[in-house]
């Protein structure tokens, strides 16, 4: 059986490349002992090729991975003593639950009398204890990802890696498993997860940090508080929850969108520069206010408890959710909109790549 691990994760410097193609660029990363960090970014963006390297998929071409204080850089992924849970389950399809679950448990050569006693625990720990007979064709797709969590459980890993596990699953179903995950690692504190998807719900609940990737290369990493209140640029505003990102000129006491002067903090902005202006959707009012915007209605959205108005302001867009309007206004419409100078943020220049 692989040694266990002390805890924890660390990236030093690893690249990883194909064919002289870079798709994971000098990743410097450290994953605490127990913490939940997600890995966050669009296809391509390099996060399943970090989660790859720590499990052994992938050899960096420089650069060393740490499990604890082991370097297993040069280690098969089977002497690395950690649990994985892919996308697309890969059950067993011939075998039953029980022995989906044991599998791990059989390959690393564990006694039989301990085996089924750790199959049990994991199959209760995930609510699967009722269905240890059956085949995995007999449950549904969350049935299922509930199964191949329980087989990543039951060799009790220090490192649980999770690479896109809930996109698979339908809207009702992810969020049951959101909270499932939670629960999870509440009774399982010691656990060390790296969890990769590109969806922001997901990493917003489930992370202690999330780091965000974009064209092979780390572009911030922080507590989801931090990067949705205080993100460092347009990419990383726009991939942590939506952002109304504008082009705006520095002031003297604030900065300006057309002909309109918007009151925000420019602390370290030089006055006359080029800047961009975060604002979030949800924080964007409809009426008068502080900090107001006179555009257009283009088009608008009913979202149940709210709705989404996109307005044409000085030639840009902007969003705001505001709660559900008896009578919303109507395209063309011209409307007001206004938010508080301390729910802005000023931002370095620069186009977003991200997805609103």
């Amino acid at each position: 059986m692989a040694p266990r691990p002390a805890g924890g994760i660390r990236f030093d410097h690893v690249t990883v490349a194909y064919d002289g193609n870079v798709v994971l660029d000098a990743l410097d990363l450290t994953v605490e002992p127990g913490e939940v960090m997600a890995l966050l970014g669009p296809s391509g963006s390099g996060k399943t090729t970090a989660l790859r390297a720590v499990a052994g998929f992938v050899r960096p071409a420089s650069g060393r991975v740490f499990l604890g204080d082991r370097d297993v850089t040069a280690l098969p992924p089977h002497r690395r003593g950690i649990g994985m849970v892919v996308q697309q389950y890969a059950l067993f399809p011939h075998m039953r639950v029980a022995d989906n679950v044991a599998f791990g448990l059989k390959a690393r050569k564990v006694a039989r009398a301990e085996i089924r006693t750790r199959v049990a625990e994991a199959l209760e720990m995930t609510g699967m204890g009722a269905y240890a007979r059956r085949h995995p064709r007999e449950l549904s797709g969350g049935q299922q990802q509930r199964v191949a969590i329980a087989r990543a459980l039951a060799v009790r890993p220090d490192v649980l890696l999770l690479d896109e596990p809930l996109s698979a699953l339908d809207a009702q179903l992810r969020s049951g498993m959101l909270a499932e995950l939670a629960r999870l690692h509440r009774e399982l504190p010691d656990v060390t997860i790296l969890y990769v998807t590109h969806d922001q719900v997901e990493a917003l609940t489930l992370a202690d940090r999330i780091a965000v990737m974009d064209q092979a290369r780390l572009r911030a990493c922080g507590t989801p508080r931090e990067l949705y209140r205080a993100p460092a640029d347009a990419f990383t505003a726009s991939f942590v929850g939506g952002a109304n990102l504008l082009p705006v000129t520095v002031g003297s006491g604030g900065v300006s969108l057309g002909d309109a002067e918007i009151e925000v903090d420019t602390t370290g902005a030089a006055r006359g520069a080029s800047a961009t202006l975060c604002v979030r959707p949800h924080l964007v009012g409809l009426g008068d206010g502080p900090n107001r915007l006179t555009g257009t209605v283009g088009e608008i959205q009913w979202r149940g408890a709210t709705h989404r108005l996109y307005v044409d302001v000085a030639g840009h867009r902007v969003m705001a959710d505001v709660r559900e309007l008896k009578a919303p206004p109507v395209h063309g419409e011209p409307v007001t909109l206004h938010f508080a100078p301390e729910d802005a943020v000023l931002l370095p220049a620069g186009v977003s790549t991200g997805e609103e």
